[in-house]
């Protein structure tokens, strides 16, 4: 009986060990991500377009936000990039559709963009990038895209063209406008969490798998 009670105790003793250990492990991976998440912030909040902006080989705009494909016709129209693409258009979709208040420079600029429509996620953006650098034989692009978006597109786009330069060109959306907001704060949260998942490669194996979907 007395074996059993020491027996039981001493587990009881591990199993609290253990807790206690995974509980620090807990503690200290949420203040890393803390920490990791305040610099994301600050870089985001920081981020402006380069000036001048270099001219580039072609300038790619990712869809899904306000006024990226505008920022990025603007590029088009003043030549930092002989050409665009719009990249994750979707099927269906084209020129017109984003380019209804900019008639005159969508068309006289048509002939130099590019509708990218298989790219469904950031990934796949990059898929499609990459296609379509490669076939120009690409060294240099313009990235447009929202200003919390900009860091993984770069990463998973710089990954797919390692031998080419990226140049940033974050867009902020009306959703930014008000950074300590709690919708503003959990937009952040959430991109920061899928970057530090691309970073890790888990985005493979989630949504952000590539093309068409």
């Amino acid at each position: 009986m007395a074996k059993k009670s020491r027996f039981r105790s001493r587990f009881r003793k591990s199993r609290f060990s253990l807790l206690r250990w995974i509980f620090r492990l807990i503690m200290m991976a949420g203040l890393l991500w803390a920490g990791g998440f305040a610099v994301f912030v600050a870089w985001v909040w920081s981020a402006e377009p380069p000036n001048p902006i270099p001219h580039a080989d072609g300038i790619v705009a990712l869809t899904g936000g306000d006024n990226r494909v505008g920022t990025a016709l603007a590029l088009l129209a003043a030549r930092d990039a002989p050409a665009l693409l719009i990249s994750g258009a979707g099927r269906g979709t084209y020129l017109g559709d984003f380019t209804a208040d900019d008639e005159a420079a969508a068309t006289q600029y048509a002939a130099d963009i590019t509708i990218g429509h298989e790219a469904a996620t950031t990934r796949g953006n990059a898929l499609e990038t990459a296609a379509w650098a490669q076939s120009r034989h690409m060294s240099s692009l313009l990235i447009v895209t929202a200003d919390y978006h900009m860091p993984r597109a770069l990463f998973v786009i710089q990954q797919r063209l390692p031998g080419v330069a990226l140049y940033a060109v974050p867009v902020r959306p009306p959703a930014m406008t008000h950074v300590v907001s709690l919708p503003t704060l959990h937009l952040l949260a959430a991109e920061y969490t899928k970057f530090l998942a691309a970073r890790a490669g888990l985005d493979r194996f989630g949504d952000e798998t590539g093309i068409g979907q």
